[in-house]
Order: structure tokens, then C-alpha cells, then sequence
């Protein structure tokens, strides 16, 4: 019995399509804070996100200054106990960074999830990265709870003092820099483009937060005025502390 050409092709089409519904069930799986770091960072540590800090001793160099690329390790806090690492995909300045990092927020409602450039504001009183605030995408904004941190992890060649700085490229006479093409000024464009979209977000995040710190204040503020007889006041619920505590890294 011989099968047209046409009967091959729908055959083959139909065969792909029943062995790619295997690999799609076990992306289902919830994806743990430390092969994610592991795999985007290049950092090769095992083991629980609360010994990375200690495994890096004599392996990589640690410090407290954020370089994109670096691993932000942070300690066991209330319920997260196995602690919790994330990368840094870029530094804006010395109190803030994006970070790149698994199993943080719930994602419509599942754990494990992936999340890329995230905002995370170091609150400590030196600005040395000891304590920090991370985006928690269900409510849309930085929590009150303050996380302790290790430091970075740098990969190898990533400490901040083994950084390069581009060298300036200076035109000459004899090799004149002819106009962009069409497809280097559109690109040009866009990067402008994305990089003022980013910075908007990044505003209003601080601004959403700014807005939910002034109402804690007139809630404590309230409290502290009302009479013993008096119901007190219902602060909001530590949006940070309170659902992430629960999730863990």
C-alpha cells in the first residue's frame, strides 16, 4: 500500500503535534529560585539560596556593590527559612536595581514562576545592600517588609573592580563615520523608546509606593490618638510581608 505525499505530510504534522504535548505538561512544574539564578548567572553553586553565601567563599568574590550579572543571595527571613537568590539584570543607581529571578510572585495565581527586570530598592541605613524591597507583582508595587541580604556573588570576571570601562571611540580623519543606515536609526528608536517606557514604570512604582506609605503613617498616626474605649484604626496589611511570607524563595 503506497500513501500520496500529501497523506505523508498531514501524517508527520499530526505525529509532531502528539510529542509536543509531552514537554508542555512538565513546564507545569514550579520553577525554584536557585536553577534559575544558577542558569542566568553562570554562578555554578548547589545546594539551598541560604548556602549560597557561604559557598561562595574562596570561589567567587562577594561584596556589596551591585554589578549586573552578580547574584543578590539573601537570608532565611520569617517563613521564606531557605532564603532566596536573584540576579541582577541592571544597576540604575546605587539604591536601585532590576533583578531577573524565579519563584518570588504568584503568576495569575501559580508559584514558580519566572519575573525579569523587577525592581529592588536597597533600604539599608549605610546603603550597603544589607536590607532590600522587592517588587511583588499582585499588588502591583514594593511592600514595608525589609529583607535581609547577604550581598552579591560576582561571576568570574564580574567583581566590580574587574570591570572594563568600553574604551571611547574617538573618530579620525581618514575613517569618517558615514550617516546610520535605515535599520540603525530604527533600532536607535526603539531602544529610546523602550528604555523611556522602563523609566516611566520605574516612576510610577515609586510614586504607587510613596502613596501607600503615606497612608500606613495616617493609620499609625490615627492609632496612636485614639482613646482606649475606641476601636483602633485597621492598618493595611504588609502586602510584602504577609503574602510572601507565605510563598517563600
Amino acid at each position: 500500500m503506497f500513501l500520496r505525499p500529501g497523506i505523508l505530510t498531514v501524517l508527520a504534522v499530526a505525529a509532531a503535534l502528539t510529542f509536543a504535548s509531552g514537554p508542555a505538561v512538565a513546564q507545569e512544574a514550579m520553577l525554584q529560585c536557585v536553577p534559575y539564578a544558577r542558569q542566568v548567572s553562570g554562578i555554578e553553586l548547589y545546594g539551598d539560596a541560604h548556602s549560597w553565601w557561604q559557598q561562595a567563599d574562596g570561589r567567587y568574590e562577594r561584596g556589596k556593590r551591585p554589578v549586573a550579572g552578580a547574584v543578590l543571595a539573601f537570608k532565611p527571613y520569617r517563613s521564606m527559612q531557605l532564603g532566596h537568590v536573584a540576579a541582577v539584570s541592571k544597576v540604575i543607581d546605587s539604591r536601585r536595581v532590576l533583578l531577573d529571578h524565579a519563584n518570588w510572585s504568584p503568576i495569575n495565581g501559580r508559584k514558580g514562576q519566572i519575573e525579569r527586570n523587577v525592581l529592588a530598592e536597597d533600604v539599608s541605613a549605610a546603603n550597603d545592600w544589607s536590607e532590600v524591597r522587592v517588587w511583588y507583582s499582585p499588588i502591583g508595587g514594593l511592600g514595608t517588609t525589609r529583607y535581609p541580604v547577604h550581598g552579591f556573588i560576582y561571576p568570574q570576571g564580574r567583581r566590580p573592580g574587574q570591570l572594563q570601562t568600553p574604551p571611547v571611540q574617538i573618530a579620525s580623519a581618514d575613517q569618517p563615520r558615514g550617516p546610520l543606515t535605515r535599520a540603525e536609526r530604527k533600532a536607535q528608536r526603539q531602544a529610546e523608546k523602550d528604555a523611556r517606557k522602563r523609566l516611566k514604570q520605574i516612576e510610577k512604582q515609586r510614586r504607587e509606593y510613596a502613596k501607600y506609605l503615606k497612608r500606613q503613617a495616617k493609620s499609625q498616626r490615627q492609632s496612636a490618638h485614639t482613646s482606649p474605649h475606641d476601636a483602633p484604626p485597621r492598618l493595611e496589611a504588609d502586602p510584602i510581608g504577609d503574602l510572601i511570607g507565605r510563598v517563600g524563595g
